[in-house]
């Protein structure tokens, strides 16, 4: 069986790889596109396989080469092809994103479970919802205090069991605006929870 190809690259590759890994590591920006030239596609394929959904397969790319242009040094070309470095880059990545995609789906499951409890989980159901239902008014009036465009990523996420990638596509905003509306409604709910304790 032949090695596949990204394991086994002619040499000439490898040294215009290490090449351009030099010039990076000097802060040659010319020298970062014409490596994102050359392994973006492949790592935006392996990407999708591993997410499947083009937005985060995105994403993950995107910060796999940020993290090299940050950290060049933390290519160790001793240790095989720049190319075998930056899939599996982009591989732990990906994994990483979608563990957290099911983490935030789980969540907003658990927390969109209306189902009423049948059988023995009845009494506790009913214990759990006179101890949490003045916590749950507090949570409805903090999120009722936050600016509408935060509010509605917390609710579209949280209750609505989206991810930030389609929250963006949904609402038509980058992605990164979704993040930095997330974390401040997310600061600003804690603020107000924790000064009504």
């Amino acid at each position: 069986m032949m090695p596949r190809r990204w394991y086994n690259e002619p040499v000439e590759d490898q040294a215009t790889d290490l090449e351009l890994h030099r010039r990076l590591a000097e802060g040659d920006a010319e020298a970062f596109e014409a490596l994102y030239r050359r392994y973006a596609p492949a790592a935006y394929g392996l990407a999708l396989r591993v997410t499947g959904q083009p937005m985060l397969a995105q994403e993950v790319v995107h910060d796999a080469f940020l993290a090299l242009w940050r950290a060049p040094g933390a290519y160790d070309p001793a240790r095989g092809p720049l190319r075998t470095f930056l899939l599996s880059l982009v591989h732990h990545r990906a994994v990483d994103v979608v563990r957290r995609e099911e983490r935030l789906r789980g969540r907003a499951e658990r927390a969109a479970n209306l189902e009423p409890p049948v059988g023995e989980d009845v009494a506790e159901a009913v214990v759990e919802e006179v101890s949490l239902g003045p916590r749950r008014a507090e949570v409805r009036e903090a999120l009722r205090a936050l600016p509408p465009e935060q509010r509605t990523v917390v609710e579209m996420a949280y209750f609505g069991g989206k991810t930030q990638s389609r929250i963006a596509e949904e609402l038509g905003i980058p992605l990164g605006t979704v993040k930095t509306r997330t974390l401040a409604a997310m600061r600003k709910l804690r603020r107000i929870l924790l000064r009504e304790d």
